[in-house]
């Protein structure tokens, strides 16, 4: 899986302490909705990812701990 993280996503996923290892496994086993502009939303344990994905890119735009 390519993925490809916003300098939003970076600094983000950093703060929070989210590996690349674990926004793929959000990806791969989240529950998925679709959010406005084409954006998917994945939900798996404490963790959501947002992104868009063109062709077979996942572009991710933010990640964040649920509460």
């Amino acid at each position: 899986m390519e993925i490809w993280l916003t300098k939003h996503a970076k600094q983000q996923a950093r703060e929070r302490g989210i590996s690349i290892e674990e926004i793929k496994k959000v990806i791969q086993r989240g529950a998925k909705h679709i959010q406005e502009e084409n954006k998917i939303v994945s939900d798996y344990a404490h963790l959501r990812v947002v992104y868009k994905k063109v062709q077979e890119k996942h572009f991710i735009i933010t990640v964040m701990i649920r509460i």
